[in-house]
């Protein structure tokens, strides 16, 4: 069995959605003074590659330590979509191409999760060129549309998790967030900044989520594993 990382180290210089505080860690404990090791951290809960619980867009739904474990052990399919984001940095993932992803490989699975490489991951190093923000503040980059989470919803009900390589579900010049709103309230979450998908295959991996449980939370930091 191989086993493929999809997390991005977590730092203070990780790339985050502007509207985050910045990841803050110190010294706490150190093994010539104290005799052990630790560090004290600081970070909101969307931060590096994470979970989106449900309950991030929506109320009465399942927050970060609700979620079921059997959803967090998935197989994952990859669409890859790098040849129309090289040429659009705003473009979004649809219906057709899941269904050019289902032409080739067949159905998708009866229960998985559905990630999206999109190539943004090889931007990670830096943060100016991962957020993509022009002159006015706005950001460019790919992410889903409202019409493939409201698709999957109804007529792949077994995705039970999507994620990409990008900060955000949505387009980075979203304003309504309309992927998040499409996709989290029917209780599937979402992961953003996932890492190296371009090493899975498009079909016949099984990712692993290791999110922690925070009590209520809206998302959370988490280790992903995709098992080949």
């Amino acid at each position: 069995m191989g086993v493929i990382d999809l997390s991005h180290v977590l730092s203070e210089r990780t790339p985050l959605f502007p509207i985050y505080d910045p990841v803050r860690v110190a010294d706490k404990f150190a093994l010539d003074t104290d005799g052990f090791y630790v560090r004290s951290w600081a970070f909101d809960e969307h931060s590096g590659t994470h979970v989106d619980a449900p309950a991030h867009f929506a109320s009465g739904v399942a927050t970060v330590d609700q979620i079921p474990a059997g959803e967090l052990v998935l197989p994952v399919v990859v669409v890859d979509v790098r040849e129309r984001v090289a040429a659009d940095h705003d473009a979004t993932v649809e219906p057709d191409d899941v269904l050019a992803w289902e032409r080739t490989h067949g159905p998708l699975p009866e229960r998985c999760a559905l990630f999206v490489l999109t190539g943004w991951g090889e931007r990670a190093g830096d943060a100016g060129a991962y957020l993509n923000a022009d002159g006015a503040g706005v950001m460019h980059a790919p992410g889903f549309s409202a019409d493939v989470c409201a698709f999957l919803a109804a007529e792949r009900p077994g995705v039970r998790a999507i994620g990409l390589d990008t900060a955000s579900l949505d387009i980075g010049a979203s304003e309504d967030f309309a992927a998040h709103g499409a996709w989290l309230p029917t209780g599937r979450y979402g992961i953003e900044n996932l890492a190296n998908l371009e090493q899975v295959p498009p079909l016949g991996a099984t990712v692993v989520v290791g999110v922690t449980r925070f009590e209520s939370g809206s998302g959370g930091p988490a280790r992903i594993l995709a098992l080949t």
